[in-house]
């Protein structure tokens, strides 16, 4: 976890009184029973993680993506404060070789101090095929090259923390933004399946406030809310 200090408030272009609120909203410390609402929480995110089981694959539709991808044999993890406060996801990590389509990143991939912005990416067979960016082109590039692994999907998370509403350049808030899902390139999580193998684990943020995600052509996902939890309601 972090605690709220000007320096991160400073980072996240906020005034510091504003930026502690915002932690302690995104961490539930301003409920009356902050643990029981992390239970409600754990409750809600297994129901969304219901509505995917069994599922072989999913499809992510919105103005910013459009991509196909395999979970089948894959187990969907539940974040919901275990070992990162604060917690508001689930997880996964797809099939190597299912990834196919495109998708728009909305806010900007800031990896070792270096930003990409307005990347997008296509995929074919599991691997970057294509990619452009209005700046950062030439260090993304570096970034794929880095081993036989960074061009696969590692990861595919959904954020379910209403309490996190805007970026704030820190991925142990950002990744779990109401409202997005994040897709990694590099290292899958073996816990959830992954097999893929890479330096690299790098998340990035997709906004799908208009975006749909179907389960074996089942919508279970409109938005930026699941149709069948209470989970970012």
């Amino acid at each position: 976890t972090q605690y709220p200090t000007p320096a991160l408030a400073q980072e996240a272009g906020m005034g510091y009184l504003d930026y502690r609120d915002f932690v302690f909203r995104a961490m539930r410390l301003d409920e009356e029973d902050p643990v029981a609402s992390w239970r409600k929480v754990c409750v809600d995110q297994a129901a969304a993680i219901e509505s995917l089981a069994g599922a072989k694959w999913l499809r992510l539709k919105g103005s910013n993506i459009d991509l196909s991808l395999s979970i089948d044999g894959r187990i969907v993890l539940n974040d919901c404060v275990g070992e990162n406060l604060p917690g508001g996801e689930i997880f996964t990590s797809p099939v190597e070789g299912s990834v196919t389509g495109w998708v728009r990143f909305s806010y900007p991939l800031i990896f070792r101090g270096q930003v990409i912005e307005d990347l997008q990416l296509w995929f074919e067979g599991g691997r970057v095929t294509r990619f452009e960016a209005d700046s950062g082109s030439a260090y993304l590039e570096t970034i794929l090259e880095i081993d036989e692994g960074a061009r696969v999907l590692g990861e595919l998370g959904i954020g379910t923390n209403p309490g996190i509403d805007r970026f704030t350049k820190n991925m142990l808030f950002d990744e779990k933004m109401g409202g997005t899902i994040h897709l990694a390139l590099g290292a899958g999580f073996p816990e959830a399946g992954g097999k893929n193998i890479s330096k690299i684990h790098i998340d990035m943020l997709v906004d799908m406030s208009d975006g749909v995600i179907e389960a074996d052509g089942k919508r279970v996902y409109e938005n930026g809310k699941f149709l069948l939890t209470g989970t970012n309601n």
